[in-house]
């Protein structure tokens, strides 16, 4: 067999270790769904009407936030899946498996490889779920098949991205516990977009911050295609933006990966 040969089934071993990590540890998936429901049920029947009397033109009602809404509420679910990304690396680095996975005759780029196409089913996964409760709230997207495609293909660019940035946390961090806490801002990020209110009725200060951020055009380029409602420029920030977390998080992993692997 050939080096790739061997790397991609050290690769799909280690993808399957992370899916046998997920399903026997329900209790992380559940906490990190949980919070993106929760927001969802709050921000629609709590603050749904008031919010959605403010958006622009004519305002609207509940039902017209929720149409807001879900995009914003989809990266949050993003954002709360790659936490568990940087626990479930932080936990490989500190508990010792990696001393011992560098001692047998497996691809080293393999170990990194698992936790990100794991993760990467599990968010998706997640994605689904919100997707479906929200769907059955009142979410009433106009898209068609090849925007649904479109809409799909952003989300997983961005969760891609997001992934790899989770992964060099957790390689940078010196516990489980720190681990945990390092990448909450990424939960933050969606609430200081566009995500859940739009941008133009923030204060000045605060508005520029949420304009030139990476959720913020992810958020609008989701709400146009699932909305029928032209892009504009947001889908090019929002692939350049993903590209290049994606590309900078990746080398900074590696870089952290190789550095303690070869210890």
């Amino acid at each position: 067999m050939s080096t790739l040969a061997y790397s991609l089934t050290d690769s799909a071993t280690m993808l399957r270790r992370q899916l046998k990590h997920i399903l026997r540890y329900p209790s992380m998936t559940l906490m990190l769904l949980g919070m993106p429901i929760i927001f969802l049920l709050l921000f629609v029947y709590v603050f749904g009407g008031q919010l959605g009397a403010g958006l622009p033109g004519n305002g609207g009602g509940r039902g017209d936030y929720v149409n807001y809404l879900v995009p914003g509420i989809l990266l949050l679910t993003v954002g709360m899946a790659v936490n568990g990304t940087a626990v479930s690396v932080a936990m490989d680095m500190t508990e010792g498996i990696v001393d011992r996975f560098r001692t047998m005759a497996i691809a080293r780029v393999s170990v990194l490889t698992g936790h990100v196409l794991g993760s990467l089913i599990q968010a998706v996964a997640s994605l689904i779920v919100v997707l479906g409760i929200a769907l059955a709230i009142g979410y009433r997207p106009t898209a068609g098949p090849l925007a649904w495609l479109a809409s799909l293909g952003v989300l997983v660019l961005f969760s891609f991205a997001l992934i790899w940035l989770a992964v060099a946390l957790g390689l940078t961090a010196k516990s489980v516990e720190t681990a945990s806490n390092t990448p909450l801002p990424l939960t933050l990020l969606p609430m200081l977009g566009s995500g859940f209110v739009p941008t133009d009725s923030m204060p000045a200060g605060l508005r520029q911050f949420a304009e030139y951020q990476p959720f913020t055009p992810v958020a609008d380029t989701l709400r146009g295609l699932l909305s029928g409602t032209p892009v504009g420029g947001s889908v090019i920030a929002a692939l350049a933006w993903s590209l290049g977390i994606a590309l900078v998080s990746y080398l900074w992993a590696k870089r952290l990966y190789n550095r303690r692997y070869t210890r």
